[in-house]
């Protein structure tokens, strides 16, 4: 150590990585001898709980991420990409620019805080077509896409596609798929009457479900209530049922009903980050095995948490579930017993009872299960969109995002379509010239081939 401090290294900057980033920027204001450096692949913090209300234009793009440069002001960040990872020498090579420049960190604490990817259990055809919602860009995708949906249907020569393009399927019954596809039902509803030629009886917005009932983890009861409310709103739910094939532009699902679409939004699995298959540390389920301060068995200075890591409930016997109110709690604990590590004091074990469960529903709906208590109708969509506004970082975006919510209440919801592709750019006349000539140079082959596009390209510039 060069410097004389303890070296931590944080892998990631999801809920997880990002809290226990926070949790040392407090220690170092307050004097911490420690050097902190966080590595994320994006350089903002994503608040992932709001994802499916920019896909359904309820927010700005940029209302749920804030910079992280503005988070943290103490803890070093590095926005790049994390190449490898050795645990016996105590260094992780990570990547960074447009040429991919290569650094090897070094560190004395590793905090694995890497989160997970899509899972898509192999079935033939999912992993080419399906979106996903665990990204920015994947909430940004699919906006750009009901709408562009939306505008090929209006005109008579997507007549013949019409049926694909205004069918519409989200799979998993979860949280993500039950918001996600609340939002996009509301959206497709409204947005569909600014379109001449589309009716809204045209529109098929499909969800398919593993399980008897919806949202499993707040219960039956509420599941209940949620899956006739979405039907209430023209939602066709399909449960007991999985996709099992993903064809050009059909959709095969295991009750044998086909559906041509060319939209489906996959929810309904996660893998632990490829990486850690690369780990020596034990595992299960491709997750990292941690003790009660989540500290890695046989591996000292190396703590995991979050999605890649099964955190042991004590009360239960079991494992935490992998939730963002469980990660952002356990990156907080993760921090103060790497601390408690460094001043050789004591570290606190993770401790922690889920306080409750909400999921919007759709038309100003929602439900929720808080401290045992269940919440439906209005009063959980309020509870949801007041706790989440509390929980989303910086003030600025508090703001944000309460006017835009405030909008929505007054104004019909926003259909631009973003082109995020780069414009081709034509040759300059001059130049064109200055290539003619030099074609004159060429072989007689070479400048039959030339000559003709040249002048192709200066009809199409006049």
């Amino acid at each position: 150590m060069a410097n004389n401090k303890p070296r931590v290294l944080i892998l990631g900057g999801g809920f997880g990585g990002m809290y226990a980033a926070l949790e040392f920027e407090r220690a170092l204001e307050r004097g911490a001898n420690v050097d902190v450096t966080l590595v994320n692949h994006d350089n903002f913090f994503l608040f992932t709980p709001m994802l499916h209300e920019v896909a359904a234009s309820d927010l700005d793009i940029t209302n749920i991420v804030s910079p992280i440069r503005k988070l943290l002001r103490r803890v070093t960040f590095f926005h790049g990409e994390i190449e490898s990872i050795d645990l016996v020498h105590r260094r992780v090579g990570v990547s960074h620019g447009h040429e991919l420049h290569c650094h090897s960190l070094p560190y004395d604490h590793l905090v694995l805080a890497l989160g997970s990817t899509t899972n898509f259990f192999g079935i033939p055809g999912l992993a080419q077509r399906a979106f996903t919602m665990k990204s920015l860009s994947d909430a940004i995708a699919l906006r750009n896409h009901l709408i562009a949906n939306l505008e090929e249907a209006d005109f008579a020569c997507g007549a013949s596609l019409c049926t694909g393009l205004l069918n519409f399927v989200v799979a998993g019954g979860g949280f993500a798929g039950v918001e996600t596809i609340a939002a996009m039902n509301d959206f497709l509803r409204e947005a569909i009457r600014f379109f001449p030629h589309l009716r809204e009886d045209r529109l098929r917005v499909i969800l398919v479900s593993a399980g008897p009932v919806i949202l499993p983890e707040l219960g039956e009861k509420l599941g209940t209530y949620a899956q006739r409310k979405l039907a209430e709103q023209e939602v066709e739910i399909h449960s007991n049922c999985k996709v099992t094939a993903v064809k050009n532009q059909d959709i095969t699902l295991s009750d044998g009903t086909t559906i041509t679409t060319n939209t489906v939004v996959w929810t309904a699995g996660i893998s632990p980050h490829p990486l850690l298959d690369t780990l020596p540390c034990p595992k299960a389920r491709g997750r990292v095995l941690v003790n009660e301060y989540l500290e890695v068995p046989e591996w000292s200075g190396v703590w995991a948490l979050g999605d890649c890591a099964l955190v042991p409930n004590g009360k239960t016997g079991e494992y935490h579930p992998p939730t963002a109110q469980h990660a952002l709690r356990e990156g907080r604990i993760a921090a103060q017993n790497v601390l408690a590590t460094v001043r050789q004091g004591w570290k606190k074990p993770f401790v922690y009872s889920t306080i409750g469960l909400l999921a919007p529903i759709g038309k100003r709906t929602g439900v929720a299960n808080i401290l045992g208590v269940n919440f439906s109708g209005f009063i959980a969509w309020w509870l949801w969109r007041t706790i989440y506004l509390f929980k989303l970082p910086r003030f600025e975006k508090k703001v944000l995002v309460a006017l835009d919510w405030t909008l929505d209440v007054l104004f019909s919801k926003d259909l631009v379509h973003f082109r995020t592709t780069r414009p081709h750019t034509q040759t300059p006349p001059h130049e064109e010239l200055e290539h003619s000539k030099r074609s004159e140079e060429l072989s007689p082959h070479r400048r039959s081939m030339h000559r003709p596009i040249d002048l192709l390209h200066m009809r199409e510039e006049h």
